[in-house]
């Protein structure tokens, strides 16, 4: 009588490296951080049209450069380190909220926590607009200390305290925030032509 061990086949090499492959995207597909969106808000606009004159002149120097057939010149120079300084000013006296993008599920189930009356419906709304906002905003926000950890951000008091005391514009463009971080499209599409 035999002894004889049956081992089992080795699997095919091709299908081994095929695995590995997909491994090694599926952990690459898995490991993307969600897309981020800042609101900046500075309540200085004689700051901000002075860093939009700036910026204004350097594309000036730019393609007056370009025209001359130069590659740089004195005056862009200048006109650079005046956009540094301006934006620095800019930066100083801003606030920047930032928005993260929610995994669908949650996004999803932010919808369904606030559904829109029957009026609402009626009108097109998909979510309830007096009470899915400020809810949006506030799990949507993250906010970082300086050393750039997450910390506690806006509840969703903080949010609708926003939205209410700001002037419409203002409260539709916290609102478009938060929003516009879960449209964020980070994808595209390559079309093969027949071969």
């Amino acid at each position: 009588m035999s002894t004889e061990t049956k081992t089992a086949p080795a699997p095919p090499a091709k299908a081994v490296a095929r695995d590995a492959h997909w491994a090694s995207k599926l952990a690459r597909l898995r490991a993307r951080q969600l897309p981020e969106y800042t609101l900046v808000i500075c309540d200085d606009q004689d700051a901000k049209q002075h860093l939009d004159e700036t910026l204004r002149e350097l594309a000036r120097c730019r393609m007056a450069d370009a025209e001359n057939g130069r590659e740089y010149s004195d005056a862009t120079a200048k006109a650079e380190e005046e956009v540094e300084d301006a934006q620095e000013f800019f930066d100083n006296l801003s606030i920047e909220l930032t928005f993260k993008a929610l995994p669908r599920p949650i996004l999803d189930g932010l919808i369904k926590r606030f559904p829109p009356t029957e009026a609402q419906a009626e009108d097109g709304d998909a979510w309830n607009p007096e009470t899915f906002p400020a809810a949006l905003i506030a799990a949507a926000h993250i906010e970082r200390d300086d050393d750039g950890n997450t910390v506690e951000g806006m509840s969703e008091e903080d949010a609708q305290d926003l939205l209410d005391s700001w002037p419409v514009a203002e409260s539709n463009a916290l609102f478009a925030a938060a929003w516009q971080a879960q449209q964020i499209v980070r994808t595209s599409t390559v079309e093969l032509g027949k071969g």
